[in-house]
């Protein structure tokens, strides 16, 4: 009876055991098709991602970067896919971080610069741009709420033709630097003594002769906003709703004054020619 009983047990264990191999091979075939069917679905490349967060300025090194695997048809625009176009020149030459990135973001290349170059405002220059000033104070500088990258008009007021008058002259020039700072993402309002726009030679006379000739004004431009504004141009008559007429043959006034004390009395008098 304890032999048969003995048997039985055996051959139970078996036929278990047997069941277990025979499922768990079943799972691993599941899996194995599952892993294939989704790599035939969504296939994948390499891009390079920061493994912690870097700050404006900040020095790019290959320690900072890991590569990971991406979905092939989503893959960011200006993302590094290798080692040698993130480094071209070698591990030596590291790129200088231009925006903020957080953990596990891509690295794009309009936010580092190229190798060997530093975060100042020449890495931003495309081909035939340049950098210029312009002063600015808190009621002609948009009350401190200017930043880099943000877009402005500029405004001249001044005299033409006898004639005191304000005009846009040009239209969404970007600034890429408040005083000695580049950063765009900072938020905190600053009153600025200058910025740096940048614009071709010939539009940079233009706001160099406007600086030097009259007063600069600057409007900020929204975000989202792609319309070039149209000549605009307010003369003084304009904005009295008076003709250039009507302000020549206005009456002539002429006074006379007088000191009584530590008062000044003026006393209209008959114009003489």
């Amino acid at each position: 009876m304890r032999i048969i009983f003995g048997l039985v047990l055996i051959i139970g264990i078996g036929l278990a055991g047997f069941a277990v191999y025979i499922a768990k091979g079943r799972f691993d075939q599941y899996q194995a098709a599952l892993v294939q069917q989704r790599g035939e679905i969504l296939p994948t490349t390499t891009v390079y991602v920061v493994n912690r967060q870097l700050a404006y300025g900040e020095r790019l090194a290959l320690t900072d970067v890991t590569a990971i695997r991406w979905p092939a048809e989503h893959v960011p625009f200006g993302a590094f896919t290798t080692a040698e176009a993130l480094f071209p020149e070698g591990q030596d030459v590291p790129r200088m971080v231009l925006r903020t990135m957080e953990r596990d973001e891509p690295v794009l290349v309009n936010k580092v610069t190229g190798p060997g170059e530093d975060a100042g405002v020449a890495s931003r220059l495309g081909d035939g741009m340049r950098a210029f000033a312009l002063r600015t104070d808190v009621s002609s500088g948009v009350s401190g709420f200017l930043r880099p990258g943000d877009r402005i008009d500029v405004y001249w007021t001044g005299s033409a033709g006898g004639e005191s008058m304000t005009r846009l002259i040009r239209s969404n020039v970007q600034i890429i630097a408040i005083d000695q700072i580049a950063d765009e993402d900072r938020n905190n309002p600053t009153i600025a003594r200058t910025i740096t726009i940048v614009a071709p030679p010939e539009e940079i006379a233009a706001l160099a002769q406007a600086q030097a000739t009259g007063a600069i004004s600057l409007a900020l431009v929204g975000v989202n906003d792609e319309t070039i504004s149209e000549n605009v141009e307010v003369s003084t008559s304009q904005l009295l709703g008076v003709t250039a007429a009507e302000v020549v043959s206005g009456p002539r006034v002429c006074t006379v004054r007088n000191r009584r004390g530590a008062e000044v009395v003026e006393t209209a008098v008959p114009c003489i020619n």
